[in-house]
């Protein structure tokens, strides 16, 4: 069936429709992984996003229960090169197209991405309306609804994504990708803030013997250091950041009296904390292929990146240091203030989808934990 991308500068990709049918608005971005689209679509970062996929082929390994990052898919769309009509993986339980019909979102192949991706890195990420079906044929109206859709600028997109009530985390990592399990049954308590929290950053930290109470996005600081935590996480999530005032302010309250590690938007809503600045950036870093130099061992990390807006690296940082930069374009990638006792990194140890690098951040944050360092 019939699909469209109509974009707010004019331009419009036609493709073919799957997915669910109608009208979806969202800021338009690409994400160059080779693989993990399950991963990435359900990360609560891509909220209010249409991902576009650099990689040709889309689709083949399917879909599981066990590679989601959240219980839904945040993106609001899903734009690819070739949807692959088999699904063949000793791990699949469905297909592509069936999974985002179930979810309520529109996805289109059949795109000159390589086009795509290319004006998007001249023109910088964009507003953009994806639409399947016979809405798709009117391209005039499809291009005003772009142009009506909100800015990522300023839009505070956490509240849509946090939970609602405190609960435990408990769940840990399959032992065949990942070989850091600990077998405390009651480690050190850590205070997660879910700003969107993915599921894989909370199985990293339950796997190295930590007990891992959530905590919703606007929990005031006096309410998390009344559950005497041993440490504080800062998660990922999506939108911009300064817009989430309540966190900066949390977090402040909670510096240099609790180890913090911050991910992602943790990292940005850290620094403005210390009393730096953020910024949008032109079309962002998201891929599983971004080169980090760590500063402070000259090691390069290949990483996982999802983020739009960045840490200035010009801001006044109240004597943290950089840590990190990125070699592409030297985004600051990494902070880190001992006084304080709080660290943090653009991007995602994590990995889900990634490589496996930038591990030993987990363990940092352990041995801070254990130490009160």
């Amino acid at each position: 069936m019939q699909g469209c991308l109509a974009l707010e500068d004019g331009r419009i990709f036609t493709g073919v429709g799957f997915g669910a049918e109608g009208v979806q608005t969202g800021e338009l971005v690409f994400n160059t992984s080779m693989t993990g689209y399950q991963e990435i679509l359900t990360d609560p970062s891509y909220h209010k996003q249409i991902v576009t996929m650099t990689v040709a082929h889309v689709g083949n390994t399917g879909i599981n229960r066990e590679d989601t990052e959240s219980e839904r898919v945040w993106a609001a769309g899903f734009v690819v090169r070739s949807l692959s009509p088999v699904v063949s993986n000793w791990r699949e339980q469905g297909d592509l197209d069936s999974y985002l019909k179930a979810q309520g979102v529109i996805g289109l192949s059949e795109v000159a991405t390589r086009a795509l991706v290319r004006h998007i890195r001249d023109r910088g990420v964009m507003r953009a309306a994806i639409a399947h079906g016979e809405a798709a044929a009117d391209t005039a109206a499809l291009i005003e609804t772009a142009r009506q859709s909100p800015d990522m600028s300023g839009w505070n997109l956490v509240d849509d994504v946090t939970c609602a009530e405190p609960y435990h985390w408990g769940e840990r990592s399959d032992p065949q990708w990942y070989h850091h399990h600990k077998d405390e049954a009651a480690g050190p308590l850590v205070v997660a803030y879910d700003f969107g929290i993915k599921h894989n950053i909370l199985n990293m930290l339950a796997d190295r013997g930590l007990r891992v109470r959530v905590v919703p996005a606007q929990t005031p600081a006096d309410d998390v250091l009344a559950l005497n935590p041993a440490g504080v996480f800062l998660s990922n999530g999506p939108g911009d950041p300064a817009a989430v005032s309540y966190a900066i302010d949390s977090i402040k309250g909670l510096l240099g009296k609790t180890p913090i590690f911050g991910i992602c938007l943790g990292h940005q809503l850290l620094g403005l904390a210390l009393g730096g600045r953020t910024e949008k950036m032109r079309f962002g870093h998201r891929g599983g292929n971004q080169p980090v130099k760590n500063l402070l061992t000259g090691a390069v990390e290949i990483s996982s990146h999802n983020h739009g807006f960045a840490v200035t690296p010009d801001s006044d940082l109240q004597g943290a240091e950089i840590t990190h930069i990125n070699l592409n374009d030297n985004t600051v990638e990494g902070l880190r203030h001992e006084g304080l006792g709080a660290f943090s990194v653009q991007y995602h140890p994590e990995a889900s989808p990634g490589p496996h690098d930038s591990l030993y951040l987990f363990d940092e944050f352990v041995e801070r934990v254990k130490t009160g360092a």
